[in-house]
C-alpha cells in the first residue's frame, strides 16, 4: 500500500545520468530510491511510494511519485533560489532578492515577478531570463511528475521539455517512439522501456515501425547507405526480440509513408536513397557539359609544363579539359602544388574560384596552404539552422567557374548531395582526397565509389617530392601504405619516433610525461594546444576515456566548474563536439576549449576557433574531453605533435588504414608507443570493412 513521507535532501549516495535512478539519504537518515531528478541539499520533498527491504542495504523507501514543497523560511528560500535551479539567479542575486522581499519572495516571483526590477543588478534583460527560468521550472515540474515514473533522467527530461513543452506527457503517451527521432541521445531501448510502462505491446505497429527505422539509422551510423533485406530482418528480429516477417504490415506501411525505400534486395532510409540518386543525376549532368579549353590555354600549359611533375601536369591539363576531376595521393605527393597550378591558370583566365572542405579545421588548413579563403561546405552553401535548409541548392546554384573540394574521403552521402546539387552545369569541379585514409564517419564511401565508377577522370599522385623526403612521417606513411614496417632512424633528428613498451599502464604514464614535460621542454610545443593524443579505442588503460582523465587531472590545474557522476569539466579543458549542432554552428569532431560556467544563466561558455559557443547544462552530453581522441574523430585535422599508443590490447582496431590515417595527422612530430608486434599487426591487416553503398552501382 502506497504511503507518503516528507523529508529534506541530505545527499545523493548514487545517481545515474543515464536514467536518473537515485539513492538519496534524507535528513533523518531515511534512504529513498527511484527514478528522480537532481534535487539539491536542503530541498524539502514529499515522496509517495512503498517501503522495501534490500538484501544488502536494508530498509528503503521506493518512490512512485514526489512533490517539491517550496521552503518558507528566508534561509530556505535563499538556498532554493541560489541552488542553480533558476536561470538568471545565482547565490548573490538570491540573497539580494530574499533580503528585499523576505518570506514573501516566492509569492512575488509567482504573482508579481516584475517587482524584481527593484533589486539592484536586475535589469529588463536579466528579468526576462529569470522569467523564462521560472516558467521552465513550473513546466518541468509537471512534466517530471509524468516522466520520473518511466525511468527518464533529469537531463533527458529537460531535453524532452524543450522539445515538446507542456504537451510532453500527451505526445509521449500517444507514441513514445517519437522520442528516438525528436530528442538526441534517446535510442530505441529507452523509448521502448517507456512504451512498455505505458502499455504498448511487443507487436504494436508503432514499436515495429520504430524498430525498423532505428535499425536502418544505426546501420547508416556505421557507414552504410542501405541494408540487404535479410540483414535488416535479422537485425530487427534481435532488436524487437521476436521473428520479424518479411511481409509484416509495418514494413509495408513505412514504405507507403515514404520513410523507407525498397530497391531490389536493398532497403534504404528514403532520404539516403534519394540523396544517392541525386548525386548521380548532378554528376551526370556536369559530365555532359563540353570543355571550354581555348588555344590560349594550350599555350599557357606548354609554358608551365616543366614546372610540374608529369602527374601534376596531367591534373592541371585535365582541369581544363573536363568538368570533373579527382586528384588523390598520399602526403608529400604534391597535391597542393598541383592545385596552385590549376588556380593560377584559372586566375589568369579571370575565372571565379571557390574552395571548400567538410570541416572548419580542414577549411582553415586549405586556406593556409593554398592562399585563398576556403569555407566549410555548410558556410559555402549558406546553411540555415532554423529550418535545416541550404541557401544554395538545386534551385539556387553557386556562381563560380571552378570549385575545389578538399578531403573528399570525409564527405558523407547527405553532404555530398547538398554540395553537388548546388553546382551549376558549367562549373568545373575538382575533388581532392586520399583514398587510403579512413572513410567518412557518416554513411557512404564517396571517394572510393566515384573512383570505382570509372566515369570521372582520376589523377593518382605517387611521387614523393624532395622536401617531403626529408620527413620520416611522410616516408613511413607511404611504407605503411605499401604494407611495409616503418623505419625509425635513431642516428638523426627525426620527426618519427617509436618507444617500445609492453605494459599499458606504463604506456599511459609515458604519454603523460611526454606531453606534460619532455616535449614542451625540448621542443617548445604547448601541452594542450599543440599535442594531440590519438588512440584506436575508447576503453582500457590506453583508451581515450582513461587518457582524458589522466590528462585532465595532471595537465589542467584549473578548478572543477561542473561535476556530475559521469562528467567532470574544468576551465581550460580541451573538448570535442560529438554531434552536428547547426544552431550553434559546431560540428561533429570540432575541437574547442572551456572558458567558464556562468552561475546565473547556468550556461557553459566555450571557445571554438575563437568563437564563443554556449551550452545549457542539459546539452553537456554533446561535448567530451579531447586531450585524447579516437583516430576516426581526428579525420581532416592536422596537429603539430601526435602521440599514439599501439598495443595488442587494441587488436580489433589494428588496421593499416587506421594507422596510416593517424600518422598523417602529425605535421612536426609523431611518436608511437607500444610494441613492434602491434604495429606489425596493423601494417599487415589491410582488410577494409565493406560498406553497403550503391553510388553508380544501380
Amino acid at each position: 500500500m502506497s504511503e507518503s513521507i516528507k523529508g529534506t535532501i541530505q545527499n545523493y549516495l548514487f545517481y545515474s545520468e543515464d536514467n536518473g535512478y537515485s539513492v538519496i539519504k534524507l535528513g533523518d537518515n531515511t534512504i529513498v530510491v527511484g527514478y528522480l531528478p537532481l534535487f539539491h541539499p536542503g530541498d524539502s520533498i514529499e515522496f509517495t511510494g512503498i517501503w522495501t527491504e534490500h538484501a544488502k542495504y536494508g530498509v528503503q523507501f521506493k518512490v512512485e511519485s514526489f512533490n517539491v514543497a517550496y521552503p518558507t523560511t528566508p534561509a530556505g528560500i535563499k538556498n532554493f533560489l541560489g541552488s542553480g535551479l533558476i536561470k538568471g539567479i545565482g547565490k548573490s542575486t538570491a540573497e539580494k532578492i530574499v533580503n528585499h522581499f523576505g518570506e514573501g519572495t516566492l509569492d512575488v516571483i509567482d504573482n508579481e515577478i516584475d517587482k524584481l526590477l527593484e533589486i539592484d543588478g536586475i535589469g529588463v534583460k536579466k528579468l526576462e531570463t529569470i522569467k523564462q527560468g521560472w516558467q521552465e521550472q513550473q513546466g518541468i515540474k509537471n512534466v517530471m511528475l509524468f516522466l520520473q515514473s518511466h525511468g527518464i533522467s533529469t537531463a533527458y527530461s529537460l531535453k524532452i521539455y524543450k522539445t515538446y513543452g507542456d504537451n510532453a506527457p500527451e505526445i509521449i503517451s500517444e507514441n513514445p517512439y517519437k522520442l528516438i527521432s525528436d530528442v538526441w541521445g534517446i535510442g530505441f531501448k529507452i523509448a521502448d522501456d517507456i512504451a512498455k510502462k505505458l502499455g504498448f505491446t511487443d507487436h504494436d505497429p508503432a514499436r515495429i515501425k520504430a524498430g525498423i527505422v532505428y535499425a536502418l539509422s544505426e546501420i547508416a551510423r556505421n557507414g552504410h547507405v542501405y541494408s540487404p533485406e535479410i540483414d535488416l530482418i535479422n537485425y530487427c528480429s534481435q532488436l524487437l526480440k521476436f521473428e520479424l516477417a518479411y511481409s509484416d504490415p509495418a514494413m509495408q506501411e513505412i514504405e507507403e509513408e515514404g520513410i523507407i525505400v525498397k530497391h531490389k534486395d536493398r532497403i534504404y532510409l528514403a532520404d539516403l536513397f534519394y540523396a544517392e540518386r541525386g548525386i548521380e543525376e548532378a554528376i551526370n549532368n556536369l559530365l555532359t557539359m563540353p570543355s571550354d579549353l581555348t588555344n590560349a590555354d594550350i599555350k599557357a600549359l606548354k609554358m608551365i609544363q616543366t614546372k610540374f611533375s608529369e602527374e601534376q601536369f596531367d591534373a592541371i591539363k585535365l582541369s581544363l579539359q573536363s568538368k570533373m576531376l579527382i586528384i588523390t595521393g598520399g602526403p608529400g605527393t604534391g597535391k597542393t602544388t598541383a592545385l596552385r597550378g590549376i588556380i593560377d591558370i584559372y586566375k589568369h583566365r579571370d575565372k571565379q574560384i571557390l574552395l571548400t572542405a567538410p570541416t572548419g579545421r580542414a577549411a582553415k588548413r586549405m586556406t593556409e596552404v593554398i592562399g585563398l579563403e576556403a569555407k566549410t561546405i555548410h558556410r559555402l552553401l549558406e546553411f540555415n539552422p532554423s529550418d535545416n535548409s541550404f541557401g544554395y541548392n538545386k534551385f539556387n546554384k553557386l556562381e563560380t567557374d571552378l570549385l575545389i573540394v578538399d578531403e573528399l574521403s570525409m564527405i558523407d552521402t547527405f553532404l555530398m548531395y547538398h554540395l553537388i546539387s548546388s553546382v551549376k552545369e558549367n562549373t568545373t569541379v575538382i575533388f581532392v582526397g586520399d583514398i587510403d585514409q579512413l572513410p567518412s564517419v557518416g554513411p557512404g564511401n564517396i571517394l572510393k565509389d566515384l573512383i570505382a565508377s570509372g566515369i570521372i577522370h582520376v589523377v593518382q599522385l605517387n611521387k614523393i617530392f624532395r622536401q617531403a623526403e626529408q620527413s620520416d612521417i611522410v616516408l613511413n606513411a607511404h611504407r605503411i601504405n605499401k604494407g611495409e614496417m616503418p623505419v625509425v632512424n635513431y642516428l638523426k633528428n627525426t620527426d618519427f619516433a617509436f618507444l617500445e613498451e609492453n605494459d599499458n599502464s606504463l604506456i599511459a604514464e609515458k604519454i603523460l610525461t611526454l606531453a606534460k614535460l619532455e616535449i614542451p621542454k625540448r621542443l617548445s610545443f604547448d601541452s594542450i594546444e599543440d599535442i594531440q593524443v590519438l588512440s584506436p579505442m575508447y576503453k582500457g588503460d590506453v583508451g581515450v576515456n582513461n587518457l582524458n582523465k589522466i590528462f585532465q587531472n595532471n595537465i589542467n590545474d584549473s578548478p572543477v566548474i561542473y561535476h556530475s557522476n559521469e562528467r567532470i569539466f574544468k576551465g581550460g579543458d580541451k573538448i570535442m563536439q560529438l554531434r552536428n549542432n547547426y544552431d550553434k554552428g559546431v560540428f561533429n569532431g570540432d575541437i574547442g576549449f572551456i572558458i567558464n560556467l556562468d552561475d546565473e544563466t547556468k550556461t557553459l561558455n566555450t571557445s571554438f576557433d575563437g568563437r564563443i559557443v554556449q551550452y545549457n547544462l542539459e546539452e553537456l552530453d554533446e561535448i567530451t574531453l579531447a586531450y585524447a581522441v579516437t583516430v576516426h574523430k581526428s579525420q581532416g585535422s592536422e596537429y603539430p605533435v601526435v602521440i599514439m599508443p599501439v598495443t595488442t590490447s587494441h587488436y580489433m582496431m589494428l588496421q593499416r588504414n587506421l594507422l596510416y590515417t593517424a600518422i598523417t595527422r602529425a605535421s612536426k612530430l609523431l611518436i608511437l608507443i607500444g610494441t613492434k608486434r602491434a604495429i606489425n599487426m596493423a601494417v599487415g591487416n589491410n582488410k577494409v570493412k565493406n560498406r553497403f553503398s550503391s553510388l553508380f552501382k544501380s
